[in-house]
């Protein structure tokens, strides 16, 4: 996604907007202007993108379902010791004084 921002400043603008489109085209990026001054399409550049990767996430996950392959949370579980166990040898402070 490409976000044009400052849409509010047209007067600075470096690059027009049809110019910015037909890039967006090319590289298959969407595209939208926003201004944070008056808040036009803050919020929904959040949601497309939020959106779209959404999309990539469940192609991703269908792919790897289809293909057999494990996906997130269907792995080896790894159990982790209690670092306030008693078990294995205790450390010293890096300060201590040797005893």
């Amino acid at each position: 996604m490409l976000v044009g921002n400052k849409s509010d400043l047209k007067h600075l603008r470096a690059v027009q907007t049809d110019m910015a489109s037909s890039f967006c085209e090319k590289e298959s990026l969407s595209f939208i202007e926003t201004s944070a001054l008056d808040s036009t399409n803050v919020e929904l550049a959040f949601q497309k993108i939020l959106s779209e990767i959404y999309h990539i996430v469940s192609k991703k996950a269908l792919a790897a379902e289809e293909s057999g392959a494990r996906g997130p949370g269907e792995g080896t579980t790894i159990l982790v010791q209690n670092q306030g166990s008693d078990e294995g040898p205790k450390k010293k402070p890096c300060c201590s004084s040797s005893s």
